[in-house]
């Protein structure tokens, strides 16, 4: 009981202070120590006994040592490759020129809904390429947003399905899809085609088709579907896009994913190809086409310092986040608290399956919405889900991917999300306005992905 009172008081302590501004890695470290104290305290100590320091007070250290020793060779460095290369596509225009691309052949269709709904679809596609949800939205709302508005949707509906484009982190590049890959023990392509991909199919058309029926309903309640029109003349696409390649440069942010593809067990085994080697070929390969494109040697050898300075910008964000919310999750399971709630539920017998998955996603979506990331959630509750689906005996995987996906959908239920405060500034709307109309839209989401995952993972 001890442990579950001291689990419940370190997440308390957790929110409170993300939703103060603190660093949120250092509070994950800190108050990662303080539960591995308290654990002492209790009998448990920090590290194996072959691990151990000898010293108690080393030893603290040493479990964050082993935690960061066994992250950056792996998924650490797959994370930086991946922003090394998400910030090279964006240097050399290849990014715009696949929104661009993507973007063109919804400018033919004049049913406002319907191209409300498209959009979603669209961009929900262009996320699987797109490392950053609020770059993906703001380029959104600077190319389409203008057209969506001009045929008579409302501003607030218009932002509120371009900021929910990113409501599934799916695919290869996602950081929260490579922590669950890990956690199955599978490689990333096999999770994302057997584990994510029937359940993403079936959750993708619940939101476009959701957007289309919850947006028109406001709109009419509301009663305010064109007073956006105006706001179209303040947006020019065309500057947006500006310094986009030429359009085959589309094909250039695809090429990992569809080498990995290609390069897999599911489709030409004989070759085993890495995440971070399938990136290096794909640098390699897209600067040489920028080479002869530009034909610059010089400026298109300045340009890939952006593949470094985006592995050191995602590691003081993202690789830093995963290392100490992992450290948190130690601390968590010496004090024993989680272990004991993990227990109660697999004592349930028939029950014991929905009770679990239950206090999972709650987790899960009360951790997104108060801090505004999906990351930050997952990363640091992540750990503790092998052991809880082992313990009322289905499959990781079936555990893992819809509250992998809770994570992403419930940081578009959060006002405090960095992609719901980028889109409604520009817009003129609210934080508050847009989760209105992106809450009803995203609970129905939940229910079909937990509910296809049950269908097609359970087995």
């Amino acid at each position: 009981m001890f442990g579950i009172i001291v689990t419940v008081l370190a997440v308390i302590l957790l929110g409170y202070f993300v939703l103060k501004n603190y660093y949120p890695p250092i509070i994950l470290l800190l108050i990662g120590l303080f539960l591995l104290l308290v654990a002492g305290i209790m009998g448990t100590d920090p590290v194996t006994a072959k691990q151990s320091t000898h010293f108690f007070g080393f030893d603290l250290a040493e479990a964050f040592t082993r935690t960061v020793q066994g992250r950056l060779p792996g998924l650490g460095l797959n994370i930086m490759a991946i922003a090394g290369f998400a910030f090279y596509m964006d240097r050399i225009g290849a990014s715009k020129s696949l929104v661009r691309f993507c973007v063109r052949p919804l400018k033919a269709i004049h049913s406002p809904y319907l191209l409300l709904a498209l959009t979603y679809v669209v961009g929900q596609f262009i996320a699987l390429f797109f490392n950053s949800a609020v770059g993906l939205g703001l380029l959104l709302m600077a190319s389409i947003y203008p057209l969506l508005i001009a045929l008579g949707v409302s501003r607030v509906s218009a932002a509120a399905v371009i900021a929910s484009t990113c409501c599934l982190d799916l695919g290869p590049s996602s950081s929260n899809s490579m922590r669950a890959a890990d956690l199955c023990n599978i490689d990333v392509v096999s999770y994302f085609v057997q584990g994510q991909g029937p359940i993403a199919l079936c959750t993708v058309a619940t939101v476009a088709v959701g957007h289309f029926f919850v947006q028109k309903w406001f709109d009419k309640r509301e009663k305010h579907a064109d007073d956006g029109k105006a706001d179209s003349e303040n947006f020019n696409a065309e500057e947006a896009l500006k310094g986009a390649g030429p359009s085959y440069y589309a094909i250039l942010p695809m090429l990992p994913l569809f080498l990995l593809v290609i390069f897999s067990p599911m489709v030409y085994a004989k070759v085993k190809l890495s995440l971070v080697t399938a990136i290096v070929v794909s640098l390699i390969i897209s600067l040489f086409i920028d080479i002869l494109t530009r034909r610059d040697f010089k400026l298109c050898c300045k340009d890939t310092q952006a593949i470094f300075e985006g592995m050191g910008k995602v590691f003081t964000s993202t690789v830093s986040l995963i290392v100490c919310a992992e450290f948190f999750a130690l601390g968590l399971s010496k004090v024993g608290g989680i272990t004991t709630m993990i227990q109660a539920a697999a004592s349930m017998q028939n029950a014991g399956l929905i009770v679990m998955l239950f206090v999972m996603l709650l987790i899960m979506i009360v951790a997104s919405v108060v801090t505004g990331s999906g990351n930050a959630a997952f990363f640091a509750f992540s750990p503790l889900l092998p052991e809880a689906a082992a313990s009322v005996g289905i499959p990781t995987l079936a555990l893992v991917v819809p509250v992998q996906l809770s994570a992403g959908i419930a940081r578009t239920m959060s006002p405090i999300a960095g992609v719901i405060i980028a889109v409604a500034g520009i817009s003129g709307c609210t934080p508050i306005q847009l989760v209105r109309r992106t809450i009803p839209v995203m609970i129905l989401a939940m229910i079909v992905s937990v509910a296809t995952s049950l269908i097609f993972l359970e087995a």
